[in-house]
């Protein structure tokens, strides 16, 4: 992997290339750079409603003034984590093929982690694969979905049950875009940045620690250039060498174990980003309980998660039973082997591989720390 003053480059092991670009104005028409991806092929871009009532106009008069007329069109699509279904991924290629594009056509997911998600997945499947751009205009969509490879939806009341590993050919990120998202959504995106910071990078996490309301102001300033490109490059690290997840044991899976039922579960109320900070904490408490973590770093961890605003634990749904479930599904999920990810002290994690490691009376001791602590933010 690497990284220039434009974004990064990655070339895994298995022969997988592609590149991740960072600029500014990314629809402004004197910008070539989303013109030069397209590299004069048939769009079809995907945007949600909100996106398209911020940047819609933005974005045809781009597609206007740098693209052939009649090569593309806009469409707008439904977001939200509730409408990441294969139903929704079947209308983004029933809406291609309405267009006329063809296998060396482009899709164009305009938006959040889950456009993302659900173009990336159509694309996939849509005339046995053709390539699409990704503009991510969230935080969790710049420093995490953004970078990586992986498209899916939710099915079977699972996340994430049916998806591909098929790479955009171009993800573009322009922080000036995030001056518009909601603090809910920055703070989701924190989340996943956290999470970068507890597992690889102590002075990520001390830049946390002294500005937890990054992004939240609105001014975009070095504190927060140095958080955004560093969670790329940190993820980027470490997908490179298990790109497709030929070895399931990943530390970027932190946050992820419990977080999928806490979802489910709650009917969605929580945001992702929320719903990973739960499971960091409830890991964050078991690593402390199993002698892994000592407790100054496990409260750093907690501390933190709350003073960004993030919820760090769910009553309705950080039960003993569902926890217990979401170990379960997860060691199924996983190959049988649990992999639960548990910091180790700032900046260091490790793997927790046997169910029988976290028994019942452990992990509800855990989620009785975090009631006892105050729960939600």
């Amino acid at each position: 992997m690497r990284e220039d003053s434009g974004g990064f480059d990655l070339l895994a092991p298995e022969g997988t290339r592609y590149r991740v670009d960072v600029t500014d104005g990314v629809f402004d028409p004197r910008n070539p750079l989303l013109a030069d991806r397209v590299e004069g092929r048939r769009v079809v871009a995907f945007v949600g409603p909100t996106v398209d009532r911020i940047y819609g106009g933005r974005l045809r008069a781009y597609l206007d003034a740098r693209l052939e007329a009649g090569s593309w069109s806009v469409h707008t699509i439904e977001s939200g984590e509730r409408n990441k279904t294969l139903a929704a991924a079947e209308q983004v290629c029933a809406v291609a093929k309405a267009t006329g594009l063809d296998r060396h056509g482009v899709m164009l997911a305009v938006g959040g982690g889950i456009v993302a998600d659900i173009v990336g997945f159509a694309a996939s499947m849509y005339a046995r694969g053709v390539r699409y751009i990704k503009v991510n205009t969230t935080l969790v969509g710049q420093a995490d979905v953004g970078v990586g490879v992986k498209t899916g939806v939710n099915a079977l009341s699972t996340k994430n049950m049916f998806g591909a590993y098929h790479p955009a050919h171009a993800s573009l990120n322009d922080p000036g875009l995030l001056a518009t998202l909601p603090a809910r959504e920055i703070r989701c995106g924190l989340a996943e940045i956290v999470k970068m910071a507890a597992i690889l990078d102590a002075d990520l996490f001390a830049a946390l620690e002294s500005r937890p309301d990054a992004f939240l102001r609105s001014a975009h300033g070095e504190l927060e250039t140095y958080v955004l490109r560093t969670s790329m490059r940190l993820m980027m690290e470490e997908l490179c060498p298990n790109l497709r997840e030929h070895e399931l044991a990943r530390l970027v899976d932190f946050g992820h174990t419990f977080s999928p039922v806490i979802e489910t579960a709650g009917g969605h109320r929580l945001e992702h980003g929320e719903a990973v900070a739960v499971d960091m904490a409830l890991s964050a408490h078991l690593a402390r309980l199993l002698g892994l973590v000592d407790a100054e770093s496990c409260e750093r961890l907690v501390t933190l998660l709350r003073r960004i605003g993030l919820p760090v634990f769910d009553p309705a749904t950080c039960t003993p039973e569902l926890m217990t479930q979401a170990l379960e599904a997860s060691w199924q999920r996983r190959g049988r082997k649990l992999h639960l990810v548990v910091p180790t002290g700032i900046g260091k994690a490790d793997f927790v591989e046997r169910l029988e490691d976290v028994p019942a009376d452990m992990l509800r001791a855990a989620l009785e720390s975090l009631a006892h602590a105050g729960g939600t933010s």
